[in-house]
């Protein structure tokens, strides 16, 4: 009878590892450190992927600019045209309005700025001001060398190439906005009739 209350004493068994250390029990705090230790590295890492990628989005103006706007002068100006205003002859290097002209056969959108519209200008002011960038944009482009930069987006939907237009590391764009016959790009057009 003694037989039948006695319990018999069974060995755990180790399941798949044969290492003691890999099946025994860890503390809470023991995992929870572990899981920790490898978070904080991938923590900073995306926190300082989203902070460089908001600092170089944001103008000085703290708006966000449109993807196509960033990009870098190339050191060097190698680029030179003689340019005239576009007609309706083959556009090979001619200058559209104040922030869209056309180069070796490229129709390029000036990404960094916008001008008042001359096809159709909504006011008389806006096509006063409209020509008047015209003008200084054919200058500036025939006042010597100069360098395209693409931005992050190649094309806007209308198929332009989005490039800066620089010389000597300087926008030609920042010039028009400084002379206010343009404005910073901000990714939306705005009129240009209330309050000129």
């Amino acid at each position: 009878m003694a037989k039948n209350n006695i319990t018999p004493f069974r060995k755990n068994r180790k399941v798949g590892n044969h290492r003691a250390d890999v099946n025994a029990p860890q503390s809470t705090s023991h995992r929870h450190r572990m899981g920790r230790d490898r978070g904080i590295p991938t923590a900073i890492v995306w926190a300082a992927v989203v902070g460089v990628a908001g600092w170089l989005f944001l103008d000085r103006n703290g708006h966000l600019d449109n993807i196509a706007v960033f990009a870098k002068a190339p050191s060097n100006d190698t680029l030179s045209a003689s340019f005239l205003f576009c007609g309706n002859n083959r556009r090979m290097n001619c200058v559209v309005d104040g922030d869209t002209f056309w180069f070796e056969g490229h129709k390029i959108r000036i990404a960094d700025i916008d001008t008042p519209e001359l096809s159709p200008p909504r006011c008389e002011a806006e096509r006063i001001k409209g020509e008047a960038a015209k003008s200084r944009l054919l200058m500036l482009l025939n006042a010597g060398k100069f360098s395209l930069s693409a931005g992050f987006r190649d094309e806007d939907k209308y198929g332009r190439k989005l490039r800066t237009v620089s010389r000597a590391g300087n926008s030609l764009g920042q010039i028009l906005i400084d002379e206010h016959l343009a404005r910073s790009w901000d990714g939306a057009r705005h009129g240009w009739c209330d309050g000129m």
